[in-house]
């Protein structure tokens, strides 16, 4: 996975180079300010629209990245990329001004009133404003106070404001050099875009045909989903890996909910674990067998293939047990070379607790209950209570799994318990 993320990352700054190397090659030198104005302004316009681009890239759920560097792990880049692409929208924008203001004599009004009236810059201001609302909305604060269709439903603008930005970006005198780069750039990533999430969600339910086969009740607001279907090999879906899931009942059809397999694939049978904790996840119990659904994926790397030692530590907090489950069904390993930590607040909130056992006890894998809430004074994920229940700590590979602020915090005493930060494999399993 590291070799994936490293190969992926390189690309991206290879390309941004090749970007920057084809404004050298047009760039002439001058001392002017309205030619120092409108070279900052050619190279911050060309970076953003590579960053747009790669933006769109690293979220058209490409199996090869989406399997190789994992779904957080791009998610993180992608809000990461988003901020740096408006601060270089604002940047060529604010540049194009000074420098056409400096180089005509008008003031700063009349420069935006007339930039305005070209078409193409017009379409290109449309569309920042566009991706200003996308970034507004990105944030936590905003984020929480949103319904998922509303989020999802504003960030369908990125593509929008992308196809505003081409045209600017072919129209623009500076950039006409380099408009086979751009052609060509946009054709491969709306390429991909239309054939991993329009084409290819299409065909996976025209021949996997899944249906709600049963919903099991496993603890207080927790169900189980079996979903039947045909050629689930086809799927490839590894224990570890999460689909997204819509199921076409009221209610529920609208959003494709990602939920990870917590048992591996059987047959021709796919288990979803859910606790009830949102709108959507609380109608999944009343889903009725027979329901039609359509799952996309596999997506995620927090899988067997990230495994670098022979002793593999599981940690799990609350309904994060769902993959972890999977995996400790499946690593490979003798005795005592796997073991679990469950991680929650009472032991009425242990799910799948009669299968964990079972599993435990046919492997004669380790399984410890950590029990307790969160803010008690003692922490059982503490770096000296990892270092107690697990010998040699250090010498295991870590997979984990959990709230996001369980997660950071375990992460944190794994690597103050002396694991390497290379050994601790993580995932979030999040809208």
């Amino acid at each position: 996975m590291r070799d994936a993320a490293v190969r992926v990352r390189g690309g991206i700054l290879g390309g941004a180079g090749v970007v920057v190397l084809l404004w050298a090659v047009q760039v002439r030198p001058s001392a002017r300010p309205d030619a120092l104005f409108a070279t900052a302004a050619h190279l911050t316009g060309l970076l953003a629209g590579y960053g747009v681009l790669v933006l769109l890239f690293l979220m058209a759920r490409v199996p090869a990245v989406e399997h190789g560097v994992g779904a957080d792990r791009l998610a993180r880049w992608h809000a990461f990329g988003g901020r740096h692409v408006l601060l270089l929208c604002f940047g060529h924008g604010l540049f194009a001004l000074l420098g056409y203001a400096v180089h005509t004599g008008v003031d700063l009004v009349r420069a935006v009133r007339e930039l305005l009236g070209y078409p193409a810059i017009a379409a290109a201001a449309a569309g920042t404003v566009l991706l200003v609302a996308v970034g507004a909305t990105s944030g936590r604060a905003v984020r929480r106070r949103m319904s998922y269709e509303t989020w999802r439903g504003v960030h369908l603008l990125v593509y929008l404001a992308a196809a505003l930005g081409f045209g600017h970006q072919l129209a623009g005198p500076d950039l006409a050099a380099a408009a086979w780069f751009w052609a060509l750039a946009h054709t491969t990533v709306a390429a991909l875009l239309v054939w991993y999430r329009a084409v290819v969600p299409v065909r996976q339910a025209l021949r996997h045909a899944l249906r709600v086969a049963e919903v099991r009740f496993e603890g207080p607001g927790v169900v189980s989903v079996v979903v039947r279907g045909e050629h689930l090999a086809e799927l490839r879906a590894e224990p570890g890996q999460f689909l997204r899931w819509r199921f076409l009942q009221r209610g529920l059809w609208p959003t494709a909910l990602p939920f990870s397999l917590s048992a591996p694939v059987r047959g021709d049978t796919l288990r979803i674990t859910v606790k009830g904790l949102g709108g959507h996840s609380r109608r999944i119990r009343r889903l009725r067998p027979g329901t039609r659904v359509l799952a996309t994926g596999p997506f995620g790397a927090l899988t067997a293939a990230r495994r670098t030692r022979p002793k593999v530590l599981l940690i799990a907090g609350g309904v994060g047990i769902t993959p972890m489950r999977a995996l400790f069904e499946t690593l490979p390993g003798g005795p005592g070379d796997i073991t679990l930590l469950y991680r929650a607040g009472a032991e009425e909130h242990l799910v799948l607790r009669a299968e964990l056992e079972a599993i435990a006890a046919e492997r004669r894998a380790g399984l410890h209950y950590l029990l307790g809430p969160s803010g008690a004074a003692y922490d059982p994920l503490a770096p000296q209570a990892l270092a107690a229940l697990v010998p040699d700590l250090a010498e295991h590979d870590v997979y984990l799994c959990g709230p996001p602020g369980m997660a950071e915090a375990t992460r944190g005493a794994l690597l103050r318990a002396g694991v390497p930060g290379g050994r601790i494999h993580t995932e979030c399993f999040s809208l």
